[in-house]
């Protein structure tokens, strides 16, 4: 279908091995055969949850949490959600794992709410590696508690710490913070931990790998001894795992993974051949009809900046997103891209992990992936929540 289309075609290899964290960058057409997965069903092919999984309707929770579930368009629990609001419930320690768009931000949202509800003075820290992921969380933790007092402070770097301290200083139920931000509160004396009943380390083999484990154990090491800790993510590495295991006795496990990349993804290459310049092949693609909301990832952030500018140019509506940019650039970015505003986004990997848009129809790797790991997280950003999606490599031949 596709290499009709393209002139230049790609394909697909199905994986014969994995790779590692500790591997060597891909850059070679070989290489990446070793990590795109061809997608084994069809459109048609994915479905909807069995009728038989668990009804939010018919948990034994308040009325008032029950009301803002609802309101919001959730109906019934994914598999992540199913066996880990029990546990989260019942007090447990929890490791969740689970692919990316599958409902683990609700999974310990909704029981912590629960427990504010039930308990006024119970407080919660929730560390996330990213201040995207960080305002995702704080958005739907807003969600789910309505308009019922239940009061957050967001703690994330390059916004005003006056701001924030000034929030933490009215006590709020939970924080919702980037590592940095939060030790940063806490040695200046403002942010203390020792009432908090719970802690939520999310995405937490991305926070190692960013390089926070130090900030985490520190910050860790503020809580008090008694407390529910939970570590969800979609990837648990060795390193993680030791690190979890550091903090909590007799965790439960919870893992709804099948598979690293999921089969509603469709993932091929786009071969580029010495005649067409690769922004041109790119134009190519998104003129057509069928690229409707697309992500677009590129090595770096100058690299990001000036993709970004040539499509402007070239009269597409589209927007940019890395490190370097202000918090309320970041944010205005995000918020047009998933308000259709404009229908490209140009990241860098600061935007694989944890972006939670609904109905990104594309992901264009214009730039290989430096790992494995983060092919996957950047693919995970369309295909959410079991929903078809297509992923794109441009490789040289």
């Amino acid at each position: 279908m596709y290499s009709r289309r393209f002139r230049t075609p790609y394909r697909s290899n199905r994986i014969n091995r994995f790779g590692s964290r500790n591997q060597s960058r891909f850059g070679r057409v070989g290489d990446i055969h070793q990590f795109i997965r061809k997608a084994t069903v069809k459109t048609a092919d994915v479905l909807p949850m069995p009728v038989d999984e668990v009804l939010f309707s018919n948990l034994d929770l308040p009325e008032s949490l029950k009301m803002t579930i609802s309101s919001h368009g959730y109906t019934t629990l994914t598999p992540i959600q199913a066996q880990g609001i029990p546990a989260i419930r019942d007090g447990k320690d929890v490791i969740g794992i689970a692919n990316t768009g599958t409902g683990k931000t609700a999974a310990f949202l909704i029981p912590l709410v629960e427990k504010i509800i039930k308990d006024k003075t119970y407080k919660a820290l929730i560390i996330s590696p990213t201040r995207e992921l960080a305002m995702q969380t704080r958005d739907e933790l807003r969600k789910f508690a309505g308009s019922m007092p239940i009061f957050s402070a967001f703690c994330v770097g390059q916004m005003s710490i006056r701001d924030q301290i000034y929030q933490v200083r009215h006590n709020p139920h939970v924080v919702v913070g980037t590592p940095g931000r939060i030790k940063d509160l806490i040695n200046r004396g403002i942010l203390k931990l020792g009432s908090f009943k719970m802690i939520i380390l999310d995405e937490t083999d991305q926070m190692l790998d960013m390089g926070f484990i130090h900030d985490i154990k520190e910050i860790i090491s503020y809580l008090p001894q008694v407390r529910q800790s939970l570590f969800f993510s979609a990837t648990v590495s060795p390193k993680v795992n030791q690190l979890i295991a550091s903090f909590v006795k007799n965790p439960v496990t919870i893992s709804v993974k099948t598979q690293e990349t999921v089969s509603h993804i469709r993932q091929d290459i786009v071969k580029l051949s010495s005649n067409t310049p690769k922004i041109e092949k790119l134009v190519s693609l998104l003129q057509q009809e069928e690229f409707k909301k697309v992500l677009v990832f590129g090595r770096t952030k100058h690299g990001v900046d000036r993709l970004s500018r040539d499509l402007f140019q070239k009269g597409f509506k589209v927007t940019s997103i890395h490190g370097n940019k202000a918090q309320f650039q970041r944010q205005q970015a995000v918020r047009m891209f998933k308000e259709d505003v404009v229908k490209i986004m140009v990241a860098t990997d600061v935007a694989a992990r944890g972006l939670d848009i609904a109905n990104v129809s594309h992901v264009i790797n214009y730039d290989i992936p430096m790992t494995y790991e983060d092919y996957i997280h950047r693919i995970g950003r369309t295909g959410r929540a079991n929903t078809p999606g297509i992923a794109l490599t441009f490789v040289e031949e």
